[in-house]
């Protein structure tokens, strides 16, 4: 028992790692936010081992980027600071590992065709990264609204602002994890790897 908690540990911190070197590869957008594939191993992990272990590994990305030094912050007073990288980095990136809610649907499949397994992959990444985005228009509206046009809705911004970055991080993530999955599906079962 002690050696499965231990295994489960050491692959959240891999898996961690990986999101967070991942997300070198990227489209820097000028407000904060990127098109990456950082999201790749919450999802990956999700479908692996659950919702709480992919959202470990989306706090634990989060946290590294924090460590780092690679967010992007807006020029406020410490404690909205604080409060903005608490929910743009940590609370963002852990709820993509909702993810795995999914999980079930995609391992107790009969049918098991391609279509039907992307259908599911596919709608797993859309809860997590919808969740994410959510996360960060409520950010954009509160710690970011300086950026806004004078008279202009906030709301409207910040969701038109995050959809431009979240839009396309949704369609690659969705892409390479059904190409991944379906090609690699051992990669999906602690058991066999």
């Amino acid at each position: 028992m002690r050696n499965k908690r231990v295994l489960l540990l050491v692959e959240i911190a891999i898996f961690a790692a990986l999101g967070f070197v991942l997300d070198f590869v990227a489209f820097k957008m000028p407000q904060g936010g990127s098109v990456s594939l950082v999201m790749i191993p919450s999802v990956l992990i999700a479908f692996r081992r659950g919702v709480i272990a992919g959202m470990l590994t989306g706090l634990l990305v989060g946290l590294l980027q924090i460590v780092s030094g690679l967010i992007s912050v807006a020029p406020l007073s410490f404690s909205f600071v604080v409060m903005q990288v608490i929910l743009d980095y940590l609370i963002a990136y852990a709820v993509v590992g909702f993810a795995g809610v999914m999980r079930k649907q995609y391992f107790g499949e009969n049918s098991k065709t391609k279509m039907r397994l992307i259908t599911i992959i596919v709608t797993a990444v859309f809860i997590g990264s919808f969740l994410r985005y959510i996360v960060h228009v409520i950010t954009g509206i509160f710690f970011f609204g300086m950026y806004a046009e004078e008279g202009q809705n906030l709301f409207i911004y910040s969701s038109v602002y995050n959809a431009t970055y979240m839009i396309p991080v949704f369609l690659l993530t969705a892409v390479v994890t059904s190409l991944l999955f379906l090609t690699a599906p051992r990669l999906l079962n602690p058991e066999k790897s």
